[in-house]
């Protein structure tokens, strides 16, 4: 694909078939189904009333069901990479994905999937895939970030608890767009059986998603890799989705880190290895504003300040949005540093840069400065001590090269040049000016012509001084030539020490014209005769720094040129040069030594015109400084991010020379003696031809309409309006004139006429568009404020550049930035795992405090144990994930808050704890642990923020116990409950009880013993009687917030963090019992037995009771006389005999007769069956008779119905 762009396939349009019919009818004019419409109408019209009403209330429900509040959108016009984070339990198939979808759009292999891959998807899209391993820690991160979860579903097992898990985290850190892949489909050998799994797992992926959330079935596997189409499929869908804006995501700026830096000073590092890192992580910023300086929190690691953030060229930029095309189409349309795509591969302690076979060997039209850069390290074999030995420096192109050995030679025998520090003031810096001895200026003098890079910039010396930069150097040149557009290098630099003095060239450029050496630095002799005459026949001067706009543009277009035209100004500017040489050496024979006489009117012109632009900036002398011009497109070309490529031409001193007015640069080219060049400066003029709304005539005309006749108060005088003078005028005018201004006049009016009522008619547009939309409701209107105030936002910096911009309204969504952070513990770089996410997450202004949070709760449904109060819970609160101790309340009816010591099982509760500052309404998930996987469901609970203060009170019920020892009638002295007055003070007044159910009320502390009381009670206390005092006493909440450094953790121990156990843990690891309450423990209860004194009532009372409630005085029964007790029968041995046989015989009797029961009970069982046999039969049959009749009289009916809708016969 290297520079290629495959050809789509063209669309084929049908010539045959139901479409394309209709396509002609259309093009002949008007559809068929409007002319049917139109002819029958009735044909057209709805049937039934009832059912067009449902079929209209529907399609209203489905309109509204699809209403959400409008949100401004805030999106830029680069957004930045969708995130796709692929979720899924181990062997499940997410790198598989992720290799074919990234094959699929790049049609590129990637090896390991390590970090953020970015890719071009499309001409606006671009995608960032994330893995998410099996950590809960991860799973949560990435939660947060993700715009679209592949969630990927073993079909040949079913759901697993990760899945569930991801999928509750996503519900509550506000639910990005979530579809599910089916993978391991090919396992499934019975048809029916693959799609009645097919069925279960959409609907149960529904249930938890939403109903008709999407749901990708991948077949099978062909060479490791999912089906192409499949995936394109995939892909597609993937392309084109749109994404809801989350709260937390559009309020809070954040960046998936796709690279990080070690900016330690390595000194620092190797004295103390464990001393605090500087890093820099790079990645694109999404959400909202970053603003410079402001709080981050990176999970995993902790809270940082940013020490600076600054924007860099996008690493894998949208097609649309490229100018030039800075990297062939393969390493364009991927991005993924961590996975060492690119050529350069991070390591621990070095950067290895990969280069193909292909591109060393590939011989490029345009050497690229990444490539030349590289290739000049890959090349070097020797250290720089050996380079520097053998390194040789040649001041000048034609002289001999110097050893450093000559050099150690000759500095005892003679001086080299000596170097003077002159300020100078055109360029505003000290210059090192080369001043040579008396013997050396003669002999220099010739060769400083030939110099071919002496007059350029200092970094030209200073590379020439190493050998193995060659290539860099060359490049430089090459670069310089073809701006300057032009095979030979510069010619002229400035004589080391200013002299007004004509050399003569020799050997090959003898015939090429001299330079008058009237330069007043050494910029000023940059461009040569030829180049000179190339770019435009004299009409510029020699002096480079001082170029007008237009010249720049100009320049521009050539860089831009295609090479054909190149070639052939070259081969032009050869022949010129051939020609020039071939007839100066035909006349340096006839003349001799008359030949310095020629063109001296030329020559002298030449020098005056180079004066005249190198006159000083008169601004720069008066100001100080000069005027920047801005032009974000010309960026100075980068060799590999270290050198940059010098333009002379481009830089801000030469632009702001060609912006200042006091330059003027004289264009000798111009003849104005042509009509043409006259006409084209004519409108520069007050008598020109200007505007409608700047001509000067027509602003006049205006004001005398405007104010026409006025009397000057001071004066008396009185002036006339224009239109009074005109009329005057036109008295005087002929019949002709007249007639000839009625026709102008009647022309102005028509076009007048026009114009109203071209502004009629679009007025009466907009009413009509405003009153006839029916449809438009209060939501339409919403839509259109958001719209509105979307177009204001973009349009508000829409053309600020990003360094001004970026000074107003921070780092905007979309921008590849990077962040300098300080103070980062050494073990995130030394633990650095690229498999984990990296995410910085902007904190708001009040978001790095820590405080008391109140919250609401409720225990998941799935977790199987409730929880404990102050047992220690890990919470995922906005970016941040932490330890802390809640403690969970309830609140009263009367407003109480009370402690709960667990969580209710089905129902919400109050939290308690000290942690971050967040925002009201956002959502946190609770896990009790996050290290290693378990068994059951790891998400132990889930809630919201509600307020951010300590105003609530957290009270727990409090039982104090006394005893009477003193009872006088209603009033009793208790003891126990208490230990000083002071506490009894604090508590007078207050209710007790006792427990048998007497209230009372505590009246005043008694002197000894120390805590007794004296209180009321509303009957007489038995000494037993037990008093308690319900009370409630206030609860602190414990100050615990320890944040999971999970990234800081040695690699392949990131998911073992452990924090603060719980009471039952610590119990369990140490092997303590629990020792219970003896007073907790069961014991029989030994009760005494009680005698109750006898009921008195008073004779008084007995007369004013009822008859019924009286005492009867009942008198006490006697002993039985002797003579009236029955005496005992004492039988004869003949009647026990009887008696013992009937006894047995009526025993045999009852057996015989009970025998007899059972078997005929049995028998009336076994006939009830079959009666019940008999009955349901029968009931069927009926039934079956019943529908039978149904049938027919309901077939009857329809053909009675039926008749009766065809009308009466029409001989009738």
């Amino acid at each position: 694909m290297d520079g290629k762009v495959k050809e789509q396939k063209r669309h084929q349009q049908k010539h045959s078939g139901p479409k394309a019919e209709r396509k002609k009818l259309k093009k002949q004019g008007g559809s068929t189904e409007e002319d049917e419409r139109k002819r029958n109408p009735k044909a057209f019209a709805f049937q039934s009333a009832v059912r067009m009403a449902k079929t209209f209330h529907r399609a209203q429900d489905i309109k509204t069901k699809k209403h959400h509040i409008p949100l401004v959108d805030r999106t830029p016009l680069e957004p930045p990479p969708v995130v796709i984070v692929v979720v899924g339990p181990p062997k499940v198939g997410k790198s598989t994905l992720i290799r074919c979808l990234i094959k699929n759009f790049t049609r590129q292999k990637l090896g390991d999937i390590c970090g953020p891959v970015t890719i071009v998807s499309g001409k606006k899209r671009r995608l960032t895939f994330m893995e998410c391993n099996n950590d809960i820690n991860t799973m949560i991160d990435l939660a947060k970030v993700a715009d679209l979860v592949l969630m990927l579903i073993d079909a040949s097992f079913g759901f697993e608890m990760e899945t569930f898990e991801f999928l509750n985290i996503c519900q509550v850190h506000g639910f990005p767009r979530i579809m599910g892949v089916l993978t391991h489909l090919d396992s499934f050998k019975n048809n029916k059986t693959l799609r009645k799994t097919k069925k279960n797992l959409k609907h149960r992926f529904w249930t938890e998603v939403y109903q008709g959330a999407k749901l990708f079935y991948l077949s099978g596997m062909v060479y490791g890799e999912y089906q192409t189409q499949e995936v394109k499929n995939l892909g597609r869908f993937i392309s084109v989705m749109k994404f809801r804006p989350l709260v937390w995501q559009t309020s809070h700026p954040y960046v998936l880190v796709d690279r990080m830096e070690d900016l330690t000073d390595p000194e620092k590092v190797r004295t103390d290895p464990k001393c605090d890192r500087t890093v820099s992580l790079y990645g694109y910023l999404r959400g909202t504003y970053l603003k410079n300086k402001g709080q981050v929190h990176v999970p995993g690691v902790g809270d940082f300040q940013v020490a600076d953030v600054n924007f860099l060229p996008d690493p894998c930029p949208l097609p649309d949005a490229q100018k030039k095309r800075a990297l062939n189409e393969k390493e364009r349309l991927l991005y993924a540093p961590m996975a060492g795509v690119g050529g350069v591969v991070y390591d621990k302690d070095a950067v290895y840069i990969d280069l193909p076979a292909n591109h060393v060997n590939q011989q490029q039209e345009e050497v690229r400065p990444t490539t030349e850069l590289v290739q000049s390290l890959i090349d070097t074999h020797a250290t720089l001590d050996a380079k520097m030995a053998a390194s040789k420096v040649s001041l000048f192109s034609g002289s001999a090269s110097l050893d450093p050995t000559d050099i150690d030679q000759q500095s005892g025998e003679k001086e080299g040049p000596q170097e003077k520090r002159v300020w100078d003031p055109s360029t505003q810096r000290e210059r090192r000016a080369v001043v040579f001895t008396e013997e050396e200026e003669g002999d220099d003098s010739s060769s400083s012509d030939d110099d071919e890079e002496g007059g350029s910039e200092d970094s030209d010396q200073e590379e020439e001084e190493d050998e193995d930069e060659n290539n860099l150097s060359t490049f430089l040149k090459e670069a310089r030539a073809k701006c300057e557009r032009t095979e030979k290098n510069v010619s002229g630099s400035a004589p080391p020490v200013k002299k007004q003095k004509l050399e003569e060239k020799k050997g090959e450029r003898e015939g090429i014209a001299e330079v008058p050496a009237f330069a007043d630095s050494e910029d000023d002799l940059e461009i040569s005769e030829d180049e000179r005459k190339e770019k435009g026949e004299g009409g510029r001067a020699g002096d480079s720094g001082h170029w007008s706009e237009e010249d720049e543009e100009e320049s521009d277009d050539e860089e831009e040129s295609d090479d054909e035209s190149a070639e052939e100004e070259e081969d032009a500017a050869e022949a010129a040069v051939k020609e020039q040489t071939a007839s100066e050496s035909e006349g340096e024979e006839e003349q001799g030594t008359l030949r310095w006489k020629e063109g001296l009117q030329r020559k002298a012109s030449e020098a005056f015109l180079r004066q005249q632009e190198a006159a000083p900036n008169l601004r720069k002398l008066v100001y100080g400084s000069v005027v920047e011009v801005d032009d974000s497109e010309d960026e100075e070309e980068e060799l590999g991010g270290l050198f940059r490529v010098s333009r002379p031409q481009k830089s801000k001193r030469f632009k702001a020379n060609a912006v200042d007015c006091s330059r003027f640069n004289p264009d000798t080219s111009h003849n104005w003696d042509l009509e043409e060049m006259l006409n084209s400066i004519r409108d520069c003029f007050v008598t020109g031809k200007w505007e409608e709304d700047q001509d000067a005539a027509t602003l006049l005309k205006e004001d005398e309409e405007l104010y026409g006749d006025f009397e000057d108060l001071e004066t008396g005088e009185v002036h006339k309006g224009q239109t009074g003078q005109q009329d005057q005028a036109e008295d005087s005018e002929e019949d002709d004139d007249e007639a000839e201004e009625s026709l102008v006049k009647v022309d102005d009016e028509e076009v007048q006429k026009n114009k109203r009522l071209e502004k009629k008619r679009r007025l009466k547009e907009r009413f009509d568009a405003e009153y006839d939309d029916g449809d438009a409701t209060y939501f339409d209107d919403l839509k259109e404020e958001m719209q509105k105030q979307a177009e204001l936002n973009r349009a508000e910096f829409e053309d600020v550049d990003d360094e001004t911009r970026v000074q107003y309204e921070g780092f905007r969504p979309g921008m590849y930035v990077r962040l300098e952070i300080s103070s980062v513990p050494c073990e995130f770089v030394t633990n650095f795992d690229p498999h984990y996410p990296v995410i910085l997450g902007g904190l708001g202004s009040s978001e790095g405090n820590i405080g008391y949070l109140q919250m609401r709760l409720k225990k998941h449904r799935w977790y199987e144990r409730i929880l404990k109060t102050r047992d220690p819970l890990i919470l995922s609160l906005g970016w941040r994930r932490f330890q802390t101790i809640p403690l969970y309340h309830i609140e009263d009816h009367n407003g109480r808050h009370r402690l709960l010591k667990y969580t209710p099982e089905h129902m919400h509760c109050g939290a308690s704890i000290w942690g971050p500052i967040t925002p009201q309404g956002t959502g946190f998930i609770a896990v009790q642990s996050v290290a290693g996987t378990k068994a059951n469901f790891r998400i132990a609970a889930t809630g919201v923020i509600l307020d951010l203060d300590k105003s609530v009170t957290i009270v727990k019920k409090l039982k104090l116990i006394g005893y009477p020892y003193k009872i006088f009638k209603n009033t009793s002295f208790v003891k126990g409950m208490f230990n000083t007055v002071l506490e009894v003070a604090k508590f007078e007044g207050a209710s007790v009880r006792t427990v048998s159910g007497v209230r009372g009320q505590i009246k005043k502390a008694l002197s000894t013993p120390p805590g007794a009381y004296r209180a009321t009670f509303e009957d007489r206390l038995l000494m037993s009687d037990i008093v308690f005092l319900r009370s409630w006493c206030p609860v602190s909440v414990p100050q615990l917030y320890n944040p999971v450094t999970s990234l800081l953790l040695p690699v392949g121990q990131k998911d073992s963090w452990e924090g603060m156990r719980t009471l039952g843990q610590l119990k369990h690891d140490l092997g303590i019992r629990n020792n219970p309450n003896t007073d907790s423990l069961y014991k029989p209860v030994a009760r005494a037995q009680r005698h109750f004194n006898p009921l008195h009532i008073p004779k008084e009372l007995q007369k004013a009771l009822p008859f019924k409630s009286k005492p009867k005085q009942q008198q006490p029964k006697g002993k039985t006389p002797r003579d009236l007790q029955r005496p005992s029968v004492i039988r004869e041995p003949h009647e026990r005999k009887v008696a013992a046989l009937l006894h047995a015989l009526s025993t045999v009797h009852n057996h015989k007769r009970k025998k007899a029961h059972t078997v005929q009970h049995a028998k009336h069982k076994e006939f009830l069956q079959q009666k019940e046999k008999q009955e349901e039969a029968k009931l069927k049959r009926q039934r079956e008779a019943r529908k039978k009749l149904y049938r027919v009289m309901g077939q009857k009916d329809q053909k009675k119905h039926k008749s009766s809708l065809k009308g009466a016969p029409q001989d009738d």
